[in-house]
Parts: C-alpha cells; structure tokens; sequence
C-alpha cells in the first residue's frame, strides 16, 4: 500500500497559513505532502526555514505522481506580492484557485486526501466572491448534497467531538433550519463517518437540545418536543445508537461523555467553545459527507502572528490535521 498522499493549502497568503502548512509537512514522515499555494512565497520561506528542503514547483497535481516522494508545492500564483498580516483583496481569487486545485485533485485520486489552511472569508468576499466558508465551499464543489462540519480533539478525559447540526449561520436563523429531514440526514451523514472513516462500530451519539434546558418541557421552547426527539425517535428505530435531547450545558460532562463518540450540537456556538476550550491548538475541523477525506486545523488565520514575523504561530493544529487526515485515508482503505 502507498503512503497517504495529502494535499495541504496554504490558506490566506498574509496570515500564518504558509508558514503552519510548511512546518508541518516538513515534520511528515509517513506522507507525502503536496502544498498547494504561491511557490514564490512557499520557496522564500523555506529559504528562511528550511533551506536544504526547498519543495519542488509543480505546474499540475498530475505532476505529483512522479514526484510523490519529495515535498512539493502546486504552483497557484498570487496577483500581488503578500505581505505577512495586510490583506488584499486582489489575491482572493488565487486563494480560492488553491481550494480548487486541492479539491480538484483529491477528486480526480491524485491524492488521498486535502487538508486546509485557514483562510480570510472578508478578503475572499471583498474580492467579490460569495463565500461562507470550507465547509459550504467544498459542498458546492464535490456535488455533495449535504455535509456535517464536526470539530475533534483529544483532551484529558479522552476524545472529544463535537459535529453541528447549522454550520455559519446567524443566530436568528438556526431555529428554522433545524427540520426533522436536516437532522436524519445528518445524523445519517455522522453514523456512516464515524464508522466507514473512523472505524467506530455503532458509534453513540448525543444530540443536544436547541433551547436551555433541552426546552424545559416546552416552557422555553417547542423545537425539543416538536423536531429533535422525533428525529431521535426515528433514528433509534433504525438501530442507531442516538440519544438525547441533553441540555447543552450539562451535556459537557466526562459522566455523560465517557461512553459516547460524538455529540450532535445544535449550532456553532453550542458546542465549539466547549471543544475550542478543552483542545485549542490540537484540535482539527472534519467535514463529513463529502466524496472526499478532508480536515483543517481549528483556529483563523492570526494575521497579528503573521504580522509577528516566522516563528510565532504553533503548527500543532495543522500537524493533528494532517495526522487524522492520514488515519482517514487508512480508515477507508
């Protein structure tokens, strides 16, 4: 069997994705890694890194196979030169030609899987392109009908994920997307990873309530009795091993936690902080759902480490990311 071949973007040109993607992949022993971004840019901060290990420039990720052994980087130039920590919006489209490149490649098998960098959504909408995120994005491009955003980390208790019912939606709007439909398919969607990707047999699922106190009954709230126990109704007729709806801010508890595989929370804000708190720095974004294997790290671009110069943003994030990324490529094999 080959080793994992994963594509690593390099995210927002001005923030410390360049510098976390090279770091990372230069610590990879058991991968190849191809970084897809401005080779320019790439090369110049090897020079500073790493410089007996400059990556090798591709002009396409077919290129990729008789090179597989060496670091290499998908050339995807910028329309103006970066500076660490000052957006630009003229280089928008090239950070989204890097996201298509990846995805491009994962999907015609010239890699394993993409893990990404984080990138500015302002500058990218600045640029004039509608963009909401990763894990809308990737939907989009693979076809896929609907995905689930799930964030993992290991903490002291053990490992911790948590998968979003709403993914970068406002407040005001998540009660109305949560239907009785949306939640079986993504429950659906949760099972099957958790158990084709991470090799979890009937994986326990806790599903949140949206309302303090799981709705108290109906007294703050109807979307418990009238939406998510019906779906958990449905789903336990399955055979699926779903529980709930718990209270969000007691849910949280190595005694409720320690026999489950993920929670279900209802909205980004519910069940990320918590995630975020306990494993920030070593956590890693997994999109569920899609044709392809991809993850990210758990954090935003820094654009002050950036700023900072080299040497002031942790790889930890990117390195877990490219890890559970090879796992997920072993996983499904």
């Amino acid at each position: 069997m080959h080793r994992p071949r994963i594509a690593i973007t390099c995210g927002e040109p001005a923030g410390i994705g360049p510098e976390i993607a090279l770091r990372a992949a230069l610590d990879v022993a058991d991968a190849d890694c191809l970084l897809v971004g401005d080779a320019a840019q790439i090369k110049a901060l090897a020079m500073l890194m790493a410089p007996a290990r400059i990556p090798r420039a591709l002009g396409s990720a077919a290129e990729f196979a008789a090179h597989h052994s060496e670091l290499c980087v998908l050339d995807c130039p910028l329309a103006m030169p970066s500076q660490p920590g000052r957006l630009d919006a003229r280089n928008g489209a090239a950070v989204l030609s890097m996201l298509d490149a990846a995805i491009d490649a994962a999907l015609a098998g010239q890699v394993d899987a993409i893990v990404t960098a984080p990138v500015q959504k302002s500058a990218i909408n600045d640029a004039g392109f509608a963009f909401t995120g990763h894990t809308e994005y990737l939907a989009e491009k693979t076809g896929a009908e609907q995905v689930v955003m799930m964030l993992a980390g290991e903490t002291d208790d053990g490992m911790l994920r948590v998968a979003l019912a709403t993914t970068h939606l406002a407040l005001a709007d998540v009660p109305a997307a949560i239907t009785l439909d949306g939640l079986m398919t993504t429950l659906r969607i949760l099972r099957h990873d958790l158990m084709h990707r991470f090799g979890i047999d009937d994986p326990h699922i806790l599903v949140t309530g949206l309302n303090p106190h799981a709705g108290e009954g109906g007294y703050l709230g109807r979307e418990e009795i009238d939406v998510i126990t019906p779906a958990i109704e449905l789903a336990r007729a399955q055979g699926w091993h779903v529980s709930g709806p718990w209270p969000a801010d007691t849910l949280f508890q190595p005694r409720h936690l320690q026999d489950a595989d993920c929670v279900l929370a209802m909205y980004h804000d519910q069940g990320l902080p918590v995630l975020k708190h306990a494993t920030f720095g070593r956590g890693v974004n997994v999109t569920l759902g899609l044709p392809i294997i991809r993850t990210s790290v758990d954090h935003g671009t820094a654009l002050d480490l950036a700023a900072a110069g080299l040497g002031h943003a942790d790889c930890a994030s990117m390195g877990e990311a490219i890890r559970v990324a090879c796992q997920m490529v072993a996983a499904r094999r």
